[in-house]
């Protein structure tokens, strides 16, 4: 059975944030559009959070245009129900032409130089095509998960949900980013033991003299650098800063959690059976961290000076302090049954998934060639990246403006058509 086929000028692949915020503004702008979704609108913040899960980000960055944060907790964080309210309110405030539950397979260059869209059962042409999938599609898992005796119960972070969804006996938490740091402490708080696979990915005190460090991060400037200020393309890809927004906010120093009982290890290299080769580099991950914290307090101090505000001192101790266990002496091979280790949490991130997009405008990584959002392609854009233009662009403080930038080129692309089609 052939295909339906549909003519549209614009389709939106993803209902998640940068989806809906794209949305809206083809939808102020009259723009005739759809908005495909695979599955339910912000499906990932649904199913792939665990239940404490809050925003590391306070309320008020919750800046997306027509539906800004306006509850009286602008200095509180969202939990995860919240945040899927809040997505659902946003979707009745302007009534998307939104098509949950298809899922795009295919997109492909049209020989009138618009899109041939595969989407379920349909196949639509259109003029225009803005990929809004963002840059955590899809989870990672080293190859090295393969390896590990069996009768380890093995869930990646999206998987987590509670410590009463694993079995009894002590936890090993791969990854150290911000998911990792969380599930890490929330396993330490419940009781059990947790051993932490510890990597490079930096730390930041959540205040800084008196106020949440974002607030600080948009106070100075730093969330509207640009892209071409990184000193190298890797730096798009680095993990964010270690923190939570539980219980109003508050810091993660694996430092202190170690000297709470929790067993910091190194990097896993390796894994055969019941056994880990673990690298020694807990000592340098560790440094890694604590210096990006030093770094940032000290371009705080050097602004706080320019701007010359009547501010308290700043409360964070500087320095380490004294070596953690296993700092100076890391533990360098594991075995998982002697551990009494009965469940293993990859949080080790996720990558985008593009192969759905058959246009050549990828690098050697599978990573879109794009200056904020436009390829070289005409009529095909990305929004919702990590560092697609700033720091900003994947967060609900900044997808906005990419979305509204992206728009605004759309809208002036096909008014350039019309008008060459009338001529």
């Amino acid at each position: 059975m052939a295909a339906s086929r549909e003519r549209i000028d614009v389709v939106v692949v993803g209902g998640g944030q940068a989806g809906l915020a794209t949305s809206y503004h083809l939808t102020q702008r009259g723009v005739d559009h759809i908005v495909l979704e695979q599955d339910r609108v912000a499906e990932s913040w649904r199913s792939q959070r665990w239940d404490s899960f809050c925003l590391v980000t306070p309320n008020w960055t919750i800046q997306l245009l027509g539906f800004g944060y306006r509850g009286d907790q602008p200095n509180g964080f969202m939990g995860r129900d919240e945040l899927v309210d809040y997505f659902d309110g946003y979707v009745r405030s302007f009534d998307p032409p939104l098509r949950t539950g298809v899922r795009v397979t295919s997109v492909q260059r049209a020989e009138n130089d618009g899109f041939h869209v595969a989407a379920g059962d349909s196949m639509l042409e259109a003029r225009a095509v803005v990929v809004a999938t963002g840059s955590y599609r899809r989870p990672k898992v080293p190859v090295v998960a393969s390896r590990l005796t069996s009768d380890i119960l093995q869930l990646h972070s999206s998987a987590y949900k509670n410590p009463g969804q694993l079995p009894r006996g002590a936890v090993l938490v791969v990854g150290t980013g911000q998911s990792g740091v969380q599930i890490a402490e929330e396993l330490h708080e419940s009781g059990r033991s947790v051993f932490v696979s510890v990597s490079s990915c930096p730390r930041l005190p959540r205040r800084y003299r008196g106020r949440d460090i974002v607030w600080w991060a948009k106070t100075v400037g730093l969330f509207e650098r640009t892209v071409d200020s990184l000193e190298s393309p890797a730096e798009k890809s680095a993990c964010h800063p270690q923190g939570s927004g539980r219980r109003g906010g508050h810091d993660i120093d694996l430092r202190q959690l170690a000297r709470e009982g929790m067993t910091l290890l190194g990097r896993v290299q390796a894994i055969d059976g019941d056994r880990l080769i673990l690298a020694a580099d807990l000592k340098e991950n560790l440094r890694k961290a604590n210096e990006f914290a030093e770094k940032t307090l000290k371009q705080l101090d050097e602004a706080v000076a320019k701007m010359r505000m009547p501010l308290p001192d700043d409360e964070n101790p500087r320095g380490v302090g004294a070596a953690v266990p296993h700092e100076e002496d890391p533990i360098l091979e594991l075995n998982v049954r002697m551990a009494a280790i009965a469940s293993l949490i990859w949080a080790t991130g996720y990558e985008p998934d593009f192969q759905f997009v058959h246009v050549p405008v990828f690098d050697q990584l599978g990573q879109p060639l794009q200056r904020r959002g436009v390829t070289a392609t005409a009529g095909l854009y990305f929004v919702g990246l990590e560092w697609l233009h700033k720091p900003k662009s994947g967060l609900l403080l900044g997808v906005g403006e990419d979305a509204e930038h992206v728009t605004s080129l759309i809208v002036d692309a096909l008014q350039s058509k019309s008008q060459r089609v009338e001529a």
